[in-house]
C-alpha cells in the first residue's frame, strides 16, 4: 500500500487490534473480569479477546489487494508474486511454530530456563527477517547477521525440551497465532492473485471456506485427518474465511468509494449486520467459540469488524477526523515488529528478576487491568514511534 492511496482507518483499525492484542494477552490474572478474556472451549459466548484475533485477521485481508495489486502495478508477473506469497507464508509458519513452542520450554530438560531459550531465539528471528537497508557495501555484513540468526534458532529448537513427566522435543503441532496467520494469508493472497478484484469470484472463495468450515464442525471431514497435522487451518476453513471477508470488503472500497462513499458505507455497514444475523442463525447448530472456531464464532466477529470498520472509514477517511487515532497508525503500518518485540521485553524481565510487572501481584482487579492497559500503550503506541527512528522493522 503506497502512501498516496493508504486508507488510513485500515491502519488505524489494524492498529487498535494489535494494541487489544496486547492488553488481553496480559490479561492472565484470576478476578479479571469474564466479558475480558477467552471464553472456554465449550461456553457459548465470547468475550473481547474472543473478537481481537478475528478482528486482526479481518485486517490482513484488507491489506492484501493493496499490497499485491501495488506490485502487479509495479510489473511484476504471477511467478515472482508466488514466490514472494510462498516466502512470506512459510516465514510466518516458522516463526508461529517457534513461538509456540518457546510457551512450554521446561528449563530442566532444555538446559536452558524458558525466558533465556526464547530470548535467544527471538534475537534470531529479528537477525533473520529484519528489514534491512541492503546496499554493495553492507552486503555482506547483512548477509552475516542473517546466517547469525539462523545460527541461534537451530541450536534452540535441536535442544528444545518440554514436558513434565514425559519428555518432548520440538513440536511442529501447533502454528501458533503467526501461523494461523499464515494459512489465512497464503488461501487469500492466491485468491486475490487468481480472481483479482472479482467481487463476484471472491464471494465464492469466501462461502466456499465457510463451507468448509461447517462441514469440518459436522465432522464430515475427517477422512481428512491424515493431513490435517499439515493443511487443518485449511481444512477448517474459519481463519481463510475471515481474512477472505476482509479482503471483500476491500475489493467493495475499490469499487464503490470512489462513485458514491456514503453507499459504500452502507453496504458494508449493512453487510456486518447481515453477517451477525447470520452468526446467531448458525447458533442453533453451532455454539459461539474462538477455541472451537465454529461458524457461528467467525460470522459474529466478522459482522464486529465490518461495522467498526464502516465506522472507522467514515469517521476518518471521510470526515477526516483523524488525529484521535494517529496513535495507532504506526502500531497497523508495522503490526508484525510491535506485536513480537513486547514478548522480548517480557523474557528480559523474568530472567533478570526486574520488579515491572508488579502490577500482576495486586488482587484488585482494577489494578491489573489498569497495568494491562498501560503496558499495551506503552508498547502498542509508544514503542513502534521508537522503532520507526531506529529504522527497526520485520519483513517478510
Amino acid at each position: 500500500m503506497t502512501e498516496s492511496n493508504r486508507i488510513n482507518s485500515i491502519d488505524i483499525m489494524r492498529g487498535l487490534t494489535l494494541v487489544l492484542m496486547l492488553f488481553v494477552n496480559d490479561l492472565h490474572m484470576p478476578g479479571v473480569p469474564a466479558w475480558l478474556g477467552h471464553r472456554a472451549a465449550d461456553f457459548d459466548g465470547m468475550g473481547l479477546a474472543d473478537w481481537v484475533f478475528p478482528g486482526f485477521l479481518f485486517m490482513v485481508g484488507m491489506a492484501i489487494p493493496f499490497a499485491i495489486g501495488n506490485r502487479i502495478k509495479k510489473g511484476e508477473n504471477s511467478s515472482s508474486l508466488s514466490k514472494h506469497i510462498l516466502i512470506r507464508t512459510i516465514s510466518l509458519l516458522i516463526i508461529g511454530v517457534l513461538m509456540a513452542n518457546s510457551r512450554n520450554v521446561n528449563g530442566e530438560f532444555t538446559g536452558l530456563s524458558k525466558s533465556l531459550w526464547s530470548l535467544i531465539m527471538y534475537t534470531g528471528v529479528f537477525l533473520v527477517w529484519n528489514n534491512y537497508n541492503l546496499t554493495e557495501k553492507n552486503r555482506l555484513l547483512i548477509y552475516g547477521l542473517r546466517i547469525a540468526g539462523i545460527l541461534m534458532i537451530i541450536p534452540m529448537v535441536y535442544i528444545f525440551r518440554s514436558g513434565e513427566t514425559e519428555i518432548h522435543s520440538f513440536s511442529f503441532r501447533s502454528w501458533g497465532i503467526l501461523g494461523t496467520i499464515g494459512w489465512g494469508y497464503l488461501v487469500a493472497a492466491f485468491v486475490y492473485l487468481g480472481f483479482r478484484d472479482s467481487i463476484l469470484k471472491t464471494s465464492v472463495a469466501l462461502v466456499f471456506f465457510l463451507i468448509l468450515n461447517v462441514l469440518s464442525k459436522l465432522h464430515l471431514l475427517d477422512f481428512l485427518n491424515a493431513v490435517k497435522p499439515v493443511f487443518g487451518i485449511i481444512i477448517n476453513g474459519n481463519a481463510p474465511f475471515i481474512v477472505l471477508s476482509g479482503m471483500l470488503i476491500t475489493l467493495i472500497l475499490k469499487k464503490f468509494a470512489k462513485e458514491d462513499v456514503r453507499k459504500t458505507v452502507l453496504i458494508i455497514f449493512s453487510l456486518g449486520i447481515v453477517s451477525l444475523i447470520a452468526g446467531f442463525i448458525f447458533r442453533n447448530w453451532f455454539i459461539i467459540s474462538k477455541i472451537q472456531s465454529t461458524p457461528s464464532w467467525g460470522l459474529i466477529c466478522n459482522g464486529i469488524s465490518m461495522i467498526l470498520f464502516a465506522l472507522f472509514y467514515w469517521i476518518i477517511d471521510i470526515k477526516k477526523h483523524i488525529n484521535w487515532g494517529l496513535f495507532l497508525k504506526p502500531a497497523g503500518a508495522n503490526s508484525l515488529t510491535v506485536y513480537l518485540v513486547p514478548d522480548m521485553f517480557y523474557y528480559i524481565i523474568w530472567q533478570f528478576g526486574l520488579p515491572l510487572l508488579f502490577d500482576k501481584n495486586s488482587e484488585l482487579p482494577l489494578v491489573v487491568i489498569a497495568g494491562s492497559l498501560v503496558w499495551a500503550l506503552v508498547m502498542g503506541a509508544g514503542l513502534p514511534v521508537l522503532l520507526e527512528k531506529l529504522h527497526f522493522r520485520l519483513k517478510l
